[in-house]
């Protein structure tokens, strides 16, 4: 039996403040992404921000994770490792990935980034995610069903010539850093749990240009690539159900309405 915490209202505005600080650090960090810089710059200074904020980065020292957020290039699905040997180039695309405890609460999100001039190829793939994304959303709402965003994600994603990794999901997040349930972005219709108000949970499709398989380097444990070396792309929220819809927690350029 599934043991999904509903929120109660103190607990959702700690987890709105944590929210907020996680999507203002992506906002943070973009004027950093550029040609010729480390991933690990990135991540000193995702991290000095989030410290100086009162906030504590979630992934450090997380199951022995080494670095404050992950860094994602190319061909790399997620959990990808800061370091001062990848060097972002033109073209390339990444992900960043965090997650912040504030005052013992925690927010999670994530968003694609682009280096220079990237291929058409690479665009469309980021473009698709971010609408799996937005399908993934419009789901949420009292009384529906929760593999219907995994549904919705998944059918449009492979209309548009895509796979949807399936051996990473979206969880519940707040009191701890992964809660249940399970957000599946593969997932059949009206399946799974009805979604209940004070539920808070991610949705973040992870989606390949090719094979949707996932192999994890062995060096490190951590670093998961696409089995073809093809491109992959991912976009992350924190979600709270409302009375009648949603409220995109890690939201803070307004770009959701709260329903």
């Amino acid at each position: 039996m599934m043991n999904i915490i509903i929120k109660n209202e103190e607990q959702i505005e700690g987890i709105r403040k944590s929210s907020k600080l996680a999507g203002e650090v992506l906002l943070y960090i973009d004027g950093f992404v550029k040609e010729g810089v480390s991933t690990n710059y990135l991540d000193q200074l995702i991290h000095n921000y989030i410290v100086e904020r009162g906030g504590i980065p979630a992934t450090m020292n997380y199951n022995g994770f080494p670095k404050s957020c992950c860094i994602s290039l190319n061909e790399i699905i997620c959990h990808g490792i800061p370091s001062d040997d990848v060097i972002l180039k033109n073209g390339d695309i990444l992900n960043i990935d965090i997650t912040t405890i504030l005052y013992g609460y925690y927010g999670d999100t994530s968003k694609m980034y682009i280096v220079g001039q990237t291929s058409e190829k690479a665009d469309k793939l980021i473009a698709a995610t971010k609408h799996c994304l937005n399908l993934g959303i419009q789901q949420v709402r009292p009384g529906n069903y929760l593999g219907n965003i995994g549904h919705v994600i998944s059918r449009y994603a492979i209309s548009q010539g895509y796979s949807v990794v399936y051996e990473y999901c979206g969880h519940g997040v707040g009191i701890e850093f992964h809660e249940e349930p399970q957000v599946d972005h593969a997932a059949r219709k009206n399946s799974g749990p009805k979604l209940k108000q004070g539920m808070i949970f991610t949705i973040e499709p992870m989606i390949n240009e090719g094979k949707p398989r996932v192999k994890v380097d062995e060096s490190d444990g951590w670093t998961a690539r696409t089995i073809d070396n093809k491109l992959s792309a991912q976009f992350e929220h924190t979600i709270l159900v409302t009375e009648k819809g949603y409220e995109v927690l890690t939201d803070v350029s307004n770009e959701y309405p709260i329903t």
